[in-house]
């Protein structure tokens, strides 16, 4: 390819995935606000309902986040009484998060969010899932 194409906006890999990102933040806003999460909020609520309790570095290595940037929205989400935030009495660095009834209770209201999404992207089940490893892939050859 001509070195001049290859500095083209719309063929950026990287603009593609920045503004695919961006609608789907747009339609994630639209679909939590009710819930009164934001994304990396309702990221966060993910993982707990999967599992809890969890220490914050369990979490942020989970969403690729460093602690300085995951402490700010946990606190903002014990302040929501979602989660509980408590020191380990073994290790008094370590915090482990785990969710009130009230967080427990929010699972039942997100619970439509995924297929809302899907029905929104207009692609099939198995085309986003073959999508979602892709860009699993690709991250994991990036790291």
């Amino acid at each position: 390819m001509d070195p001049d194409e290859l500095l083209k906006l719309d063929n950026q890999l990287c603009f593609a995935l920045y503004s695919t990102h961006l609608a789907l933040n747009q339609m994630y806003r639209k679909l939590l606000t009710p819930l009164g999460l934001t994304y990396p909020q309702y990221l966060v609520m993910l993982i707990l309902w999967e599992t809890t309790p969890l220490s914050v570095s369990e979490i942020g290595k989970r969403l690729f986040l460093e602690s300085s940037t995951l402490t700010p929205m946990l606190k903002r989400l014990e302040k929501m009484q979602l989660i509980m935030r408590q020191r380990s009495t073994q290790d008094e660095r370590q915090v482990f998060i785990s969710l009130t009834a009230q967080g427990q209770q929010l699972k039942h209201q997100a619970q439509t969010i995924p297929e809302l999404i899907q029905q929104h992207s207009q692609c099939d089940l198995q085309s986003l899932n073959e999508l979602k490893q892709q860009l699993e892939d690709l991250r994991a050859r990036l790291i």
